[in-house]
């Protein structure tokens, strides 16, 4: 049976561990990002294929959801955070290789195997609710997504730090940084008081059974909270995938990139103080909406940015900012909203299938943004200026279909 938690106390506990293990863990994604485009960009034979390997780490994310989450309903989620963050050191490790040795393949087996890792911090944000009461779940998500604060000061600053230590092999320093970060999570792990897993639990002759994937879909609050979940996942990655290459391909620093991701990821968690609260006040989907329309405005932010350029000039990195900092913005509220919907539609006995259908489609939609924009970037236009256009252009259609599947969910308010 299901256990139905009266208080927090215990929720309380395993929030402080996930928010922890999202702040020091987590600040290896923001610390890749910035600089896996630049690296792929340094080993591949092609510029169009700069952001594979960001790509690869995607790809590695939802190839993981389907088999991790059922793993980690079998056998819990510590046991899944834990190979999680021996996926990740293992993950750095051979891509640390791949530099060393100059090899582009190996560098992406490496981060494949970092996605590993990047599909099991996806679900620290769902093992936040596991013993929490329907009042706090909100609020749970929320602060673990807050600790992102904390990964988004320390990865990019430290990938300035230990990044240039091989000046011979740039970027080495980071992911070796990465393996220390990594061993760090699986100690942190075991302080963690959730569930143990459906195999170590008693068996239950009436144990309700869980509904079909195609039941699940087509219930309008879950397929909705995917649509909105995948598109605001995938439009921030797809622009901020593209942003270090088009900022210093706009003639600015490594140094300057890296400073902007750090705005842009403050702007992905900052909002997590009160997102929770936002949505307990004016409801989930008023949030999702809000979300949709920042990252519009995110992506007219940039498009302004080239249009008052010089012709003989690049965007300001004013324009950077602002776009980036919104974008961040936007993905809080559409994310957040989309995991916190489908969080209260499905029943705890659902998690092991429908958390990793879900992530396993909104991953999919990230690998497919993150394929696009190395393309769309490197390859649309003869400038870094008109792939930077070409990339912020692309968002229309998918903002439109999100946008549409909550109006029309708005049509149906017996479904919430």
């Amino acid at each position: 049976m299901d256990t139905i938690y009266t208080d927090d106390r215990r929720a309380k506990r395993n929030v402080a561990v996930l928010v922890v293990a999202q702040a020091i863990l987590g600040a290896q994604m923001p610390m890749i990002f910035a600089i896996g485009g630049l690296a792929g960009k340094q080993l591949a034979s092609n510029p169009c294929w700069a952001t594979l390997p960001i790509s690869m780490i995607v790809f590695g994310s939802m190839t993981t959801a389907p088999w991790l989450s059922p793993l980690m309903q079998r056998n819990g989620r510590q046991f899944g955070f834990m190979l999680g963050a021996f996926a990740g050191m293992l993950g750095a490790m051979i891509s640390a290789a791949g530099l060393f040795f100059a090899n582009f393949p190996l560098f992406l087996v490496g981060s494949y195997i970092t996605g590993i890792y990047m599909s099991a911090q996806g679900f620290y944000r769902f093992a936040a609710t596991d013993t929490a009461t329907d009042t706090f779940k909100p609020k749970a998500i929320s602060y673990v997504m807050a600790g992102g604060l904390i990964s988004a000061i320390v990865g990019p600053q430290l990938n300035k730090v230990v990044g240039d230590i091989n000046p011979v092999i740039p970027f080495l320093g980071s992911y070796l940084a990465i393996v220390a970060i990594n061993l760090f999570g699986l100690f942190l792990f075991l302080a963690l008081d959730l569930p143990k897993g459906s195999k170590s639990a008693p068996k239950v002759l009436d144990a309700p059974i869980a509904r079909t994937r195609k039941a699940l879909l087509a219930h309008p609050p879950i397929i909705v909270a995917i649509i909105v979940g995948m598109v605001s996942y995938a439009l921030m990655n797809l622009v901020m995938t593209s942003t270090p290459l088009a900022v210093v391909g706009c003639g600015y620093g490594v140094d300057s990139s890296n400073d902007i991701v750090t705005a842009h990821v403050l702007a992905m968690f900052v909002p997590s103080f009160f997102t929770g609260h936002l949505i307990a006040r004016f409801g989930v989907k008023t949030i999702m909406a809000t979300g949709l329309v920042i990252l519009a405005f995110a992506g007219l932010a940039a498009l302004a940015g080239v249009q008052l350029a010089d012709e003989a000039a690049s965007p300001s990195l004013l324009s950077f900012y602002v776009g980036l900092i919104l974008l961040g913005v936007g993905w809080n509220f559409g994310f957040i909203g989309a995991t916190t919907m489908l969080a209260q539609a499905h029943e705890p006995h659902e998690r092991g299938v429908i958390q990793g259908l879900n992530d396993l489609l909104v991953f999919g939609g990230v690998t497919v943004a993150s394929l696009a924009s190395g393309g769309l970037m490197n390859c649309s236009g003869g400038s870094p200026i008109d792939g930077w256009t070409a990339v912020n252009v692309a968002m229309v259609p998918f903002l439109a279909l999100a946008g549409g599947s909550l109006i029309w969910l708005a049509l149906r308010p017996r479904d919430l």
